[in-house]
């Protein structure tokens, strides 16, 4: 062996192990595993084009792959780590070549600060290429890259800091810690194989680095799963010579592989299939069109957008075109993002069935949003992990915590080859949150679907802007799919897109609508609009009915005398009906109004239903399901529609539900809200089926109708009520409200008239067209307000957001210089003030349930035992989301037992502790000096 020998005495892992764990072995466990990640993750086009960006052959990148895994915790031979574990350093302390300045293993240091420091000198000694200032040098930008092993790349090194670092980092230790750092790095650099001439040409393009990174964050976490340890510990006494370390990284190459197969990791396969081989009918025009057309345009990577109303088969289109994109462009699976969970439990079977017959290769499909563990189709088997966060593995805290939620939650989905979840999962990528690489790393060779991409406001539009850009740059395909989607938004995602993929020049989109457009990311190219016929065209029927708020009127009905009226006829002749609310007071409101009006209606099985977010998670369940029963698609087994019947709910029903009525009434919306609403009204094709099996009175003819109930607040008409909040924005209701009476004759055109009319409510010039000054200056004001809030939205995202790859050289711009942010800030939805809580009741006798007939004790009420798995579904299968406000004055009988403090998916939870005095049928709380009950029309705050 030529220079100093390795000193097996210093360790790298040893919490929950018989004995310490020395670090040279981790070091080489993770460089082989790097490797099997390599082969087994990355598809061929992905690593041509890692070896293109580091300007050498696929080979030699692949060694220098496993080097780079395998230096990453080279920092932890230094002695505030060592002195972490007094047995093992106090063979270090008597040595004299391991000498440090008094007190330095006493410091706080971390380790992978350490690597950062020390892998930018050893880089140096090894010849990369070296220049000013540190943060544009090859051999800084590497270490830099490795010190952000932990999820939070660090501040760039300064050149006098590299000059002299035991003098401004006294924890580094000594020549004898750096001479043993040298020593296993050097043993690595021989082991892998790697020669002095593997080393990167130039600077890392940030797209190359994270997928790096993200490997290595890999790496190292599935070799520091405890019983991977254990099951190569060396004998107590090993010595790490020549061939004990060769014995070692034999050992560790046999069972990377393995190891990385076990883990669900890997590439899926899309072989060559028509869409008839594909799904068991005939493709719709939509569907037809691209499966026609869209292979002549792929030429690699690219984004296809596709616009189309709802029901128009855009899901079965977005799978075929992702088979058809991913083999052009080498991808390794597909990611569906959605704007829900409840879309993303319902596209999780509907990708799992596509999955069965259509993919080849590793077929692992995660479920990833924050509840995921808790679907019954994507359950963990009782027995096993917890799935919360609950498991770990040996290392420092900050690992354990994090390689738990990555083996078991959304951390790891995203590397598995098939996904569907919600989009946050995605967008959290370009946020500064600890491990956002391995989001990036996830989706950098994915096909990326995203649904309704319309739905985002300006916070998350620009989280999906900054993405675009990063996955154009990443060579990843995409799918955009929309209902209603402006020029103006279409055009800033193709852009960004292209931006991506190094085309700056500004594109102009027009969405056709029901079509689609495809963008080459290879040339830049936009293709022309391809427009296809509508599955079914019809001519939508639109009323708009004033409604008062406020004191009585002549002439103009209170909101709830207007409802009752537009409902008598369908009560009285048949039918089903949808009355969509504003908020959850609105239609509890209603609901109970109803039931009193038409006592015959809420009497019948299924004739008065009532559906929002603010009912226990079971019971919402149980709900939805019976809507679907009523109102879904008919034809298939179990589906019983009423004779009559109203389903009263909010803006839940506008995404995931395939629910079809005769008759809908709404609230006033904006323009997209309301189209999608009427894409409810008479949704599927009843022709020719007779009352018994789901068919439509003759009363209400084969025309959709929408009654728009339009405010009508100190005598100005669309004028949102104070109870609405911030629900809508105000100019757009206005605008809305202003285009709704222009078609009161005509009615709307769907799909013809859909694009026309969701570019003319975003018109710049749109007030040119108000004949009355007043309402013109009215709108100006309003507009003003809208913008004023876009704007600030857009800020706060330029501010927050992780710079786009193109030019970004220092690495600490992941992390915005270490400055990370809470995930809550993206997955709250900013300005949503939402918590959760659970109600249980006390029952006479003492006894607590989670249910008001007392037939389910409460889990884990009393003592402090760890609920299993299945008591902690139990638990948050009654979780209720509520406003922040209503909780805000909590105290101790809203915090939850000792025992759910253990579980993760609990300890966040509020307690609403729910009692009937005497003589009260209902059951209540109080939380502040204001009560919140429970009863049938779910959770209210009295």
């Amino acid at each position: 062996m030529l220079g100093e020998a390795v000193d097996a005495r210093l360790w790298g892992k040893d919490k929950g192990l018989p004995r310490s764990y020395p670090v040279v072995c981790h070091l080489l466990d993770t460089a082989a595993t790097a490797g099997a990640l390599w082969d087994r993750t990355l598809t061929s086009s992905a690593r041509e084009r890692l070896a293109a960006a580091m300007g050498m052959s696929v080979e030699r990148c692949r060694r220098l792959v496993c080097l780079w895994a395998g230096l990453h915790d080279v920092g932890k031979i230094i002695p505030p780590f060592q002195a972490l574990v007094p047995q093992r350093y106090a063979s270090l302390r008597g040595d004299a070549s391991y000498a440090h300045l008094p007190g330095a293993e006493r410091r706080a240091f971390r380790h992978d600060v350490a690597t950062q420091w020390a892998l930018a000198e050893i880089f140096e000694s090894w010849g990369y290429p070296t220049s000013k200032p540190l943060r544009r040098s090859v051999h800084h930008q590497v270490a830099q890259l490795l010190g952000g092993h932990h999820g939070r790349v660090h501040r760039a090194l300064r050149a006098g800091e590299l000059s002299a670092p035991e003098a401004h980092a006294c924890e580094l230790g000594g020549s004898g810690w750096q001479g043993q750092r040298v020593a296993h790095a050097e043993a690595l650099r021989r082991l892998t194989g790697c020669s002095a001439d593997d080393m990167p040409s130039g600077l890392l393009p940030a797209p190359a680095a994270v997928v790096l990174l993200g490997l290595v964050v890999v790496a190292d976490w599935l070799v520091s799963q405890e019983e991977v340890i254990i099951a190569r510990l060396p004998a107590e006494g090993w010595r790490a010579g020549d061939e004990a370390l060769r014995e070692h990284w034999a050992l560790a190459v046999v069972g990377a592989a393995p190891l990385v197969a076990e883990a669900g990791l890997g590439v899926a396969g899309f072989p060559e299939r028509s869409f008839g081989g594909q799904f068991p009918f005939a493709p719709n025009p939509l569907q037809e069109s691209v499966a026609g057309e869209l292979p002549a345009l792929l030429d690699g990577p690219g984004l296809l957008l596709v616009t189309a109303p709802t029901g128009e088969g855009k899901t079965e289109a977005a799978l075929h075109a992702a088979s058809l994109m991913a083999r052009a462009a080498g991808a390794s699976g597909v990611f569906f993002a959605l704007p829900t969970m409840a879309t993303a439990d319902a596209m999780y079977r509907r990708v799992a069935d596509f999955a069965k017959q259509n993919v080849e290769g590793d077929r692992s499909l995660a479920l990833l949003h924050s509840m995921a563990w808790l679907s019954e189709a994507y359950a963990v088997p009782v027995g096993g992990h917890g799935g919360d966060g609950s498991e770990v593995t040996v290392g420092d805290s900050q690992a354990q915590i994090a390689a738990g939620q990555w083996l078991r939650g959304a951390k790891r989905g995203l590397l598995a080859p098939l996904a569907a979840g919600t989009i946050d999962q995605a967008l959290t990528g370009v946020l500064p949150v600890r491990y956002n690489v391995l989001r990036l790393l996830g989706l950098s060779n994915k096909v990326l679907v995203v649904d309704e991409a319309h739905a985002y406001d300006p916070w998350m539009h620009s989280l999906l802007v900054r993405l675009l850009e990063w996955l154009g740059a990443c060579g990843a395909p995409v799918v955009l799919l929309s209902a209603t989607l402006s020029g103006r938004t279409a055009s800033s995602l193709v852009d960004a897109y292209r931006r991506g993929c190094g085309y700056r020049e500004p594109s102009e989109v027009v969405p056709v609508y029901p079509g689609w457009v495809y963008v080459s990311g290879r040339t830049g190219e936009v293709s022309p609009p391809r427009v296809v016929e509508g599955g079914r065209p019809r001519r939508v029927e639109v009323r708009s009915v004033p409604v008062l708020w406020g004191p009585t009127s002549d002439g103009v009905l209170g909101r709830e005398a207007a409802v009752a009226a537009e409902l008598r006829l369908l009560v009285e002749r048949g039918g089903c009906a949808l009355v969509c609310c504003t908020t959850v007071a609105q239609a509890q409101q209603t609901f109970r109004m109803l039931a009193e009006v038409f006592p015959s209606l809420a009497g019948a099985e299924d004739g008065l239903m009532l559906l929002h977010s603010r009912f226990p998670g079971a019971r919402r369940a149980e709900i939805t399901r019976a809507c679907e029963r009523a109102f879904g698609k008919p034809g298939v087994e179990g589906r019983r529609r009423p004779g009559v019947s109203v389903l009263v709910a909010t803006q839940v029903v506008e995404q995931s539900l395939d629910l079809d009525f005769d008759v809908v009434i709404s609230d006033l919306a904006p323009l997209a809200q309301l189209l999608q609403r009427v894409g409810r009204c008479m949704r599927h094709d009843r022709s020719g089926l007779g009352p018994e099996d789901g068919g439509r009175p003759g009363w209400v003819g084969d025309r959709p109708r929408l009654t728009v109930l339009e405010p009508v607040v100190e005598g100005v008409r669309a004028k949102a009520p104070r109870v609405w909040g911030s629900v809508y924005d105000q100019a757009l209701l206005t605008r809305t409200s202003e285009l709704l009476r222009r078609r009161a004759d005509c009615g709307i055109a769907v799909p013809g008239d859909v694009q026309e009319l969701v570019d003319a409510v975003y018109a710049e010039d749109f007030g040119d067209g108000l004949g009355d000054a007043a309402q013109r200056d009215r709108l100006a004001q309003e507009d003003a307000e809208r913008w004023g809030a876009v704007l600030a939205e857009e800020q706060l995202a330029r501010m927050t957001l992780v710079n786009p790859p193109m030019g970004m050289s220092d690495l600490a711009e992941l992390s915005r210089d270490g400055e990370l942010i809470d995930e809550a800030l993206l997955t709250t939805r900013l300005g949503a003030d939402s918590e959760r809580a659970v109600c249980v009741y006390e029952q006479p006798g003492g006894c607590v349930t989670l249910d008001a007939e007392g037939d389910v004790p409460v889990p884990g009420w009393a003592g402090s035992r760890r609920l299993s798995l299945e008591e902690v579904r139990a638990v948050v299968q009654q979780a209720v989301p509520l406003p922040g406000g209503w909780l805000r004055e909590r105290g101790a009988d809203q915090q939850v037992p000792e025992s759910w403090e253990q579980r993760a998916a609990l300890r966040d939870l509020s307690v609403l502790r729910m009692r009937q005095p005497d003589g009260d049928a209902v059951w209540s709380c109080k939380v502040g000096d204001r009560s919140i009950s429970v009863g049938h029309v779910g959770v209210e705050r009295l």
